[in-house]
């Protein structure tokens, strides 16, 4: 479906506070699931690797199945699917308050959660991409600080409740507050399409001869059947002499003879069966063609270097920057720090710093003279620096401000659409996004379980965030390269072939 042009504005305004609210409140706890972490390493005594799994799933499991959540906006629209998953991530924490053992929380936080909050990332992305083009950078920004700030009230609300009511019930009050997504939904209004006009009714295949029920032929000699019939039934009914009881038993006998003159059921099912076959045979070619055409475009997509190298950075860098926002409160802990110290949870502080990183880069990625590409790249060089210096970090202060670093830069997330659209197009968003998404979900759910075994292992967290920082110093390196203007060159002097017109090669800064 083509939409029409982006109004950038207007009821544009609407799909941007109601996605900011939809992000806030389905990504405020499982972003915050840190205050939520010791607890349940208190309450279930499971060690630190299997109990991060929870968290890691809840923010991964929506990102892997990006691919099918992607599938499911473009098939039932923005709308719909959001007041779906609304309902999911709803009854999900809900559920989790009811949790035995750690694994019932694997399925109802980690899975139900994470698949609903992933179905309404993509459905709030999409949606206002729509809706925006020269605002898009401005407008992504905006609604994805929505989860910063869910991250920074939820970490503080969430130890509250859990100091008044319990555990359980404040699963069961954050459960009830998501409901609100529902409301969310209601208004986003899908962008009409540019054609005015309703598309043409699709014309039915002609069908060969020999999958027709009926031929010709046997079509005449029931026409026949029926008009003596009719007439026998005229007669009938002009014979004084004979009975009325006798008259309708002669003008049953009569019909039951000549209708057994019809086509035999026997034949007749055959061929229903043969036109059903055929049926079912052209549409199976059809879905089979789409199929393949998925793949190629897949392919297609994979052919572009940066589109490969993005992928890869994305990877790795969720592999090693995801896991501070989880783990932080437990970094303090296991440095001695007391909770008296923590005026300010450093969970709080990351949710607010990524809610401006979010903000200041959306805005960053609207100015036409600077590379959208190279400034990803450039936090994520940052972000691998800041990880190294944390097993440095041995006081609150210094945690604290490594916590708003890494906070800040981990705002990449509003630019990633916006690179992401430059680099496939507008066209192929959907489906290189939910690729890139399903990366992004991998390192997401391993991200946290490696910290964890690394300390399960060594009793330290030290060589866990090394191997953090090495993970998404590589990433960004890669990409580097992968973007270098030097590629384009090369590619010019040995292909004279036009490339394709929706696919976007980055170029040196200046020429952006």
């Amino acid at each position: 479906m083509v939409f029409q042009k982006p109004p950038d504005g207007g009821w544009g305004w609407v799909i941007v506070l109601v996605s900011f609210f939809t992000q806030f409140l389905c990504y405020g706890s499982p972003l915050a699931v840190g205050v939520l972490y010791l607890e349940w390493l208190d309450t279930f005594g499971e060690g630190k690797g299997k109990t991060a799994w929870v968290g890691s799933l809840a923010s991964g499991v929506g990102l892997l199945a990006s691919p099918i959540c992607s599938s499911c906006v473009s098939a039932f629209g923005a709308r719909s699917v959001t007041i779906f998953s609304g309902c999911m991530v709803a009854g999900g924490l809900m559920m989790s308050s009811f949790a035995p053992n750690i694994y019932f929380l694997l399925c109802s936080y980690g899975i139900i959660v994470g698949l609903g909050c992933g179905l309404l990332y993509t459905a709030t992305v999409t949606i206002t991409c729509q809706y925006f083009d020269k605002r898009r950078g401005l407008s992504l920004g905006l609604i994805s600080t929505g989860s910063s700030v869910g991250l920074f009230i939820y970490a503080a609300l969430q130890r509250e409740l859990i100091e008044l009511y319990g555990l359980d019930g404040c699963l069961l009050i954050v459960g009830a507050l998501s409901l609100n997504i529902l409301a969310c939904g209601s208004l986003m209004r899908p962008l009409q399409s540019s054609a005015s006009t309703l598309p043409d009714k699709p014309s039915i295949e002609k069908i060969p001869d020999q999958y027709l029920i009926y031929n010709e032929k046997e079509k005449n000699v029931y026409e026949e059947n029926i008009k003596i019939l009719e007439k026998a039934s005229n007669e009938g009914k002009n014979m004084n002499n004979i009975s009325c009881t006798d008259c309708k038993q002669d003008a049953l006998t009569v019909k039951n003879k000549l209708l057994s003159v019809t086509p035999r059921e026997k034949d007749t099912y055959k061929k229903k069966v043969a036109e059903r076959t055929y049926f079912c045979k052209q549409l199976a070619k059809k879905k089979w063609h789409l199929y393949l055409d998925y793949w190629e475009e897949t392919l297609g997509l994979f052919k572009n270097k940066v589109f490969s190298s993005l992928f890869i950075a994305i990877f790795l860098f969720d592999i090693g920057g995801f896991p501070p926002s989880l783990l932080m409160e437990d970094i303090a802990r296991s440095s001695n720090i007391s909770e008296e110290e923590c005026i300010i949870p450093l969970i709080s502080i990351i949710g607010i710093m990524t809610a401006i990183g979010k903000l200041v880069l959306g805005i960053l990625a609207d100015f036409a003279w600077i590379n959208t590409l190279y400034l990803y790249v450039l936090t994520l060089i940052m972000t691998a620096v800041a990880l190294v210096l944390i097993p440095f970090a041995q006081s609150y202060i210094t945690l604290a401000i490594l916590s708003g670093v890494l906070g800040f830069l981990t705002g990449n997330w509003s630019i990633f659409p916006y690179v992401t659209t430059k680099t496939v197009g507008i066209e192929k968003l959907t489906h290189a996004y939910g690729i890139l998404m399903f990366f992004a979900g991998l390192g997401n759910s391993l991200g946290p379980p490696i910290v964890g075994w690394f300390y399960d292992w060594t009793e330290s967290y030290d060589i866990a965030f090394y191997f953090s920082g090495l993970c998404v110093l590589f990433g960004g390196l890669l990409l580097l390269v992968a973007a270098l203007p030097c590629w384009n060159n090369s590619d010019n002097s040995s292909k004279s072939e036009k490339p394709l017109p929706n696919i976007y090669s980055y170029t040196s800064a200046s020429l952006v």
